[in-house]
């Protein structure tokens, strides 16, 4: 296939194990990591077809790109510490990868919050940009929120993969927070007005109260953290 799938690190015991052994199939795993000082490279180090590289955190689109062109492949799967690669997906990216009818494909993600997959709030199928030939495409360099870039016609695997998002309330409120500070845009007005849109939106417009108790909190800590970037 000539395929490198890259994961970023930073203290990402949690689901590391499993990520990894979802990944094995390509010719090259590199973890890129940025530090860790839990279980993280121990846990790496169980695989020995992983390849362990140390960088510096640079900002989430730069420490990508530095991953992307640390890999020996041109055709690149770029997987965060939290996703999990399904059956059927792998069985798609090894096909497309034989026979690439693009120089980039998105990917589905089912998300989970507190231990359950969500399909509404606007959450799924949250298609990404992860596969693609990095001859072709890289990574901005924003800090955070960053986004693959090509001039290429982008094509869609159809399978998705696992993304376990938040397993508990704390974990999401203290994520947002830090990335609300990395995407900080300070506007008093919409501080005011756009957490009753982004509440609105998620929770009625893309039928979150279908999901019961974990919409309404989806949908409630969504609008905090818009609340949170425009103050900041």
């Amino acid at each position: 296939m000539n395929l490198s799938i890259v994961i970023l690190t930073f203290n990402s015991q949690k689901y590391l194990h499993d990520v990894l052994q979802s990944a094995l199939f390509a010719d090259e795993v590199l973890l890129l990591d940025s530090g860790s000082t839990d279980e993280t490279l121990n846990i790496a180090k169980t695989f020995p077809n992983v390849k362990i590289v140390t960088q510096t955190w640079l900002g989430f689109g730069k420490q990508k790109q530095a991953g992307v062109e640390a890999s020996l492949n041109d055709w690149v799967f770029v997987l965060d510490s939290d996703e999990i690669i399904t059956e059927k997906l792998k069985d798609e990216i090894i096909a497309t990868c034989k026979k690439p009818k693009h120089k980039a494909y998105t990917v589905p993600r089912l998300n989970y919050f507190f231990g359950k997959p969500i399909k509404r709030c606007g959450l799924y199928p949250d298609a990404t940009l992860r596969l693609f030939d990095k001859r072709f495409a890289k990574f901005s360099e924003d800090d955070v929120h960053e986004k693959v870039i090509t001039n290429e016609k982008v094509g869609k695997l159809t399978h998705h993969m696992l993304h376990l998002a938040y397993s508990n309330i704390e974990e999401f409120i203290n994520k947002q927070n830090r990335y609300s500070s990395l995407n900080k845009k300070s506007n008093l007005f919409k501080a005011i007005a756009s957490p009753y849109w982004t509440f609105f939106k998620i929770y009625i417009l893309r039928l979150g109260f279908l999901e019961g108790k974990a919409g309404y909190i989806i949908a409630k800590l969504y609008a905090q953290y818009t609340f949170w970037k425009y103050i900041k």
